[in-house]
């Protein structure tokens, strides 16, 4: 892989970086005002389970995967200089999917009660509420749907600044709709800006990406295309198939639904802090640097593929100590962004303590983006989604096990070990798959990392616990104190403790630091 392209990647990156970032901290915004306007309450839950049908159309549709199984069939004509052939395609999937949506967004719509009953709900406001809500939010599958393969053609002609302004058009939608209309129709408010941020943000702006790029989208409908069945051959497994993402946005929803109120509004709290950290190290990279593994993919170069993916990898683990950080500053945290309003401090605890469960996870949560884009790249989406969705079938009786022994902390918890898993062994598959010989460096850099972080971790635990037992959790001073002290000793501490076992990918990025304040 040539250093100009080593270049490209780091700055689709941070451009892709940048954006999720901003986006989770949108993300974190949108869920303070919920926290402060409506709490734990069962109005949540109503809002939260609202989006499990339309996560299933998502699912089926396999929206969230355009980028991946669009952009190799036209980067292929792209390459080829058949430009006219590439936006030929692009009509025809376009055009065909989007009748499929449509049609299956209309029965479940009028399905929307019955459905809704599976999750086990009783209490009769609650349900009237998620079915109310659930049928706002579907049409916006539609516009994500159209949008992720405008964003796609984006992408593949390596413009990425726009898409990355979708998902902060799309929380900012949902956060002026709900401040506006929250006094008037309350969470229904929060819903209606899931469905105008969906057209503006996934739709609107990309469709001006796309023409400044050259779209030409006609009408069109080819069915039997190669093309379009090539398409579907590599979309099908993921439309059936059990995703990560998927048991992530639906079991703890279904599982919670049957527990104690507030669960899942609690459980979505807790999520939230831990994919800001995750899509900061992890989605954004994935992102930006799919679309140069699909080129080296096309071009047989698997050692190079091999080269970065394994690059990318080490880097990702730094996730890790960090997830340590936020285990040990758990209830700090979760009080300073949530804890105001109708979120009083048994929220906050119950919320610190899924966010645990979750942390122990996020590197498996992150890792995940990366060592799937490598079969996807190769348009291998059968594989890795018969072996996941094997493997999130065989977890269940975790989910229901940790539900039935520890509630919705259990249910988080087996979310985190069943990625964990996946994603360990995916990479191992990949390894073999590929002849990934320099697999052993990612193996020594997560080991090293894991042990570092777990002597860091006890460190921060122990000057917290008893260097500053005094300074109370509970007060606004007392959490800020606890959490610029414990960051600080981070920071020393993790520095120390790289160059005692050698970890080079956290000397990279501080040396990175003291340049450009050098700079400055």
């Amino acid at each position: 892989m040539t250093k100009s392209m080593y270049k490209k990647v780091g700055i689709a990156s941070l451009i892709m970086m940048s954006s999720v970032f901003l986006s989770r901290v949108f993300g974190i915004v949108r869920e303070m005002i919920i926290a402060y306007l409506a709490g734990t309450s069962s109005s949540v839950d109503a809002y939260q389970i609202s989006f499990i049908i339309p996560e299933i159309l998502n699912h089926v549709l396999a929206s969230g995967f355009l980028s991946i199984t669009f952009i190799p069939i036209f980067t292929k004509y792209l390459s080829a200089n058949k430009e006219e052939e590439a936006w030929r395609t692009f009509s025809n999937i376009m055009c065909s999917f989007s009748l499929l949506l449509l049609v299956l967004a209309f029965f479940a719509i009028f399905f929307t009660g019955e459905i809704i009953a599976i999750t086990g709900i009783t209490d009769p406001v609650v349900v009237a509420d998620a079915i109310r809500m659930t049928r706002i939010i579907i049409p916006a599958q539609l516009f994500f749907f159209m949008g992720g393969l405008l964003m796609a053609v984006q992408f593949a002609n390596e413009r990425f600044l726009i898409p990355a302004l979708a998902p902060l058009v799309y929380n900012g939608s949902i956060i002026l709709s709900g401040l506006f209309l929250f006094p008037l129709i309350g969470m229904e408010g929060f819903s209606w800006g899931v469905l105008i941020g969906a057209f503006l943000g996934n739709f609107g702006i990309q469709w001006i990406g796309a023409k400044k790029i050259g779209m030409k989208l006609k009408w069109h409908f080819n069915f039997k295309h190669p093309d379009l069945r090539k398409y579907i051959a590599l979309t099908l497994p993921l439309m059936l198939g059990l995703t990560v993402t998927f048991s992530t946005e639906i079991f703890p929803k279904v599982f919670g639904s049957y527990l104690s109120s507030g669960s899942v509004a609690s459980f979505n709290y807790g999520l939230r802090i831990m994919f800001l950290l995750v899509g900061l190290f992890g989605q954004a990279v994935g992102v930006a640097s799919y679309p140069y593994l699909s080129q080296l993919a096309a071009k047989n170069k698997i050692d190079e593929m091999n080269n970065l993916l394994n690059t990318t990898l080490r880097h990702i683990a730094l996730v890790i100590p960090f997830s340590i950080l936020i285990v040990v500053l758990r209830v700090e945290i979760v009080s300073l962004i949530f804890q105001r309003g109708r979120f009083d401090i048994s929220s906050t605890n119950m919320t610190a303590n899924i966010l645990v469960c979750l942390m122990i996870g996020a590197f498996g949560f992150t890792a995940q983006t990366i060592v799937n884009r490598g079969y996807y790249a190769l348009q291998n989406t059968l594989f890795p989604t018969i072996y996941v969705s094997a493997a999130v079938i065989l977890t269940l009786p975790l989910y229901y096990l940790g539900m039935q022994q520890m509630g919705i902390y259990g249910v988080a918890l087996a979310l985190s070990v069943s990625t964990i898993t996946q994603v360990v062994l995916l990479f191992i598959m990949w390894n073999r798959k590929s002849g990934n010989t320099g697999s052993r460096s990612v193996y020594l850099a997560y080991l090293k990392i894991i042990v570092l972080s777990v002597i860091d971790g006890a460190l921060l635990y122990f000057a917290k616990e008893v260097l500053l037992s005094g300074v109370p959790s509970t007060t606004l001073i007392g959490c800020l104190i606890n959490l610029i002290c414990i960051s600080i000793l981070f920071c020393i501490v993790t520095i120390l403790l790289a160059y005692i076992f050698r970890v080079k990918e956290i000397f990279e990025v501080t040396d990175k630091v003291i340049r450009k304040l050098k700079r400055q």
